[in-house]
C-alpha cells in the first residue's frame, strides 16, 4: 500500500461524530479521488497534516506551544511531508515541538478529523498562499512534571495549559469549536 493510500484507508476507517467531521470527511474523500496528492506539502491548495492533542492523566490539562506564526496558543502537530503514518507524524511532531519524552498513545485511531483553513503567510521569509489542511488527531497522555523544551523555528513556549485557558478568547476563534470537542473526548477516554 502506497502512503497516499494508507492516508486514505485511515479517512475511510474514521467514523465521524458530528455533522462537520461528516462534511469534511466526504470533502477529504472527494479531494483525494480527484487524484491529488494531498500528502505532499507540495499540494499547495490543500494537504495532511496530524496533530497531537496532549493531556495530563487526570485530563485537566493540555500540552500547547506557543506558534511563532500565528501568536497564539496552539495544539501541536504537522505537515505529513509524504509519510502516510498519520500516527507517526503526531507523535514525531509532538517529541520535535515539545521534547517531551514519555509521550504514550492512549488510542492509536484518530480522535477527530477535521478542514481546516490556513491564511497565507510568511514561513521562513516566503510567502505561503492561503490553503487547507486536512488535519487527522491523535491523542497521546504525558506526565506534566517531565521537561519540556521550545523548537525555536517553530514556537517560543511550551507549557501545559487549563482546559479553561485552552477555551479562552484568543486570536484563533474559530479554533474554540475544535478545541471543545476534543476535550470532550480526551475526557470520555479515562
Amino acid at each position: 500500500m502506497t502512503p497516499a493510500d494508507t492516508v486514505k484507508q485511515t479517512i475511510i476507517d474514521y467514523r465521524p461524530q458530528d455533522d462537520r467531521e461528516f462534511k469534511d470527511k466526504e470533502l477529504i474523500l472527494h479531494y483525494l479521488d480527484e487524484g491529488h496528492d494531498a500528502i505532499e506539502r507540495s499540494d499547495i491548495i490543500g494537504h495532511f497534516t496530524a496533530s497531537a492533542w496532549i493531556t495530563d492523566p487526570s485530563r485537566q490539562l493540555i500540552l500547547m506551544a506557543f506558534h511563532n506564526i500565528y501568536k497564539h496558543w496552539a495544539w501541536i502537530g504537522g505537515h505529513a511531508d509524504g509519510d502516510g503514518d498519520l500516527f507517526a507524524v503526531a507523535k514525531r511532531e509532538a517529541v520535535e515541538e515539545t521534547s517531551v519524552i514519555d509521550l504514550k498513545a492512549v488510542s492509536a485511531n484518530p480522535i477527530s478529523i477535521e478542514v481546516l483553513g490556513v491564511p497565507s503567510h510568511i514561513r521562513r521569509g516566503e510567502i505561503v498562499s492561503a490553503h487547507l489542511h486536512f488535519n487527522v488527531t491523535y491523542l497521546f497522555e504525558a506526565d506534566p512534571d517531565s521537561p519540556v523544551f521550545i523548537k525555536a523555528d517553530e514556537n517560543s513556549a511550551v507549557g501545559w495549559r487549563t482546559v479553561e485557558q485552552v477555551l479562552s478568547p484568543f486570536s484563533e476563534e474559530e479554533m474554540i469549536p475544535i478545541y471543545t470537542k476534543l476535550i470532550e473526548r480526551m475526557q470520555k477516554m479515562r
